[in-house]
C-alpha cells in the first residue's frame, strides 16, 4: 500500500514557482526546488516526474493567477480607460513592491523563446488569453467613448501588452517607479481620449 503525500501539493507549486521566478528555467537546481518546497529529491520527482514538469505546473499557476488579477481589474467598474489605467498602476505598485522579478512569462519567453513542446504552448495559451482580455476591454473604451476609435482592436491590445512587458523590464533593470509610471502614462494617452 502506497504512502498517502504529506504535503499540499499546491502550496509546493506555488513554492517552486517562486524559485524559478527568482532565478530563472536553467538556473534553478534540483536542490533549489528541494529547499523552496520543503520536499526532498525523491519526492519531487515522485510527484512531478521531472524539474521540467514542476516548471510546467509553475508556469501555469503563474499564468492562471496573472490572468484572473489582470481579469478582475479589466473586467472591474468605471470606464475601459480608467481600468488600464488601474491595470498600469497595479503593475508598478507589484514590481516596487514584489522584489522587481518582472513577469515570469516575459521572463520566460526571455530566456527560453517559445519553443514548440507543453511549454511553449502555455506560453501562447497565456499570450493569447491576455490579448483577448485587453482587446474585450478596448472594445468597450470605444463604445464608452473613453479608448480613440479607428484602430483594430486587437491591435491596440499587442500595444499594451508590449507596454506591460516593457515596464517588466523596466522594473528588473532597476527604473525607477517614477519612470515607469510616465512610460504607462504615455501609453495610455496614445490611446485615449
Amino acid at each position: 500500500m502506497a504512502r498517502p503525500r504529506e504535503f499540499d501539493e499546491t502550496a509546493a507549486v506555488e513554492r517552486a514557482m517562486h524559485a524559478f521566478w527568482d532565478h530563472g528555467y536553467e538556473a534553478t537546481s534540483t536542490q533549489d526546488l528541494c529547499e523552496a518546497t520543503g520536499l526532498g529529491r525523491s519526492s519531487v520527482y515522485n510527484t512531478f516526474s521531472s524539474k521540467r514538469a514542476l516548471f510546467r505546473r509553475s508556469l501555469a499557476h503563474y499564468s492562471a493567477r496573472g490572468l484572473a488579477g489582470r481579469k478582475a481589474i479589466l473586467e472591474g467598474p468605471g470606464t475601459a480607460a480608467e481600468r488600464i489605467a488601474a491595470m498600469f498602476d497595479a503593475l508598478v505598485e507589484e514590481e516596487l513592491a514584489d522584489g522587481r522579478r518582472g513577469c515570469l512569462v516575459v521572463n520566460t519567453v526571455a530566456e527560453l523563446g517559445t519553443p514548440d513542446d507543453d511549454i511553449g504552448a502555455l506560453l501562447r495559451q497565456d499570450t493569447e488569453q491576455q490579448l483577448a482580455l485587453l482587446a474585450g476591454c478596448v472594445r468597450e473604451g470605444v463604445l464608452d467613448g473613453s479608448v480613440r476609435d479607428g484602430r483594430d482592436p486587437a491591435d491596440v491590445a499587442e500595444f499594451l501588452l508590449s507596454t506591460i512587458s516593457g515596464l517588466r523590464l523596466m522594473s528588473r533593470r532597476g527604473a525607477s517607479g517614477e519612470a515607469m509610471h510616465a512610460v504607462a502614462d504615455l501609453a495610455l494617452a496614445a490611446i485615449t481620449r
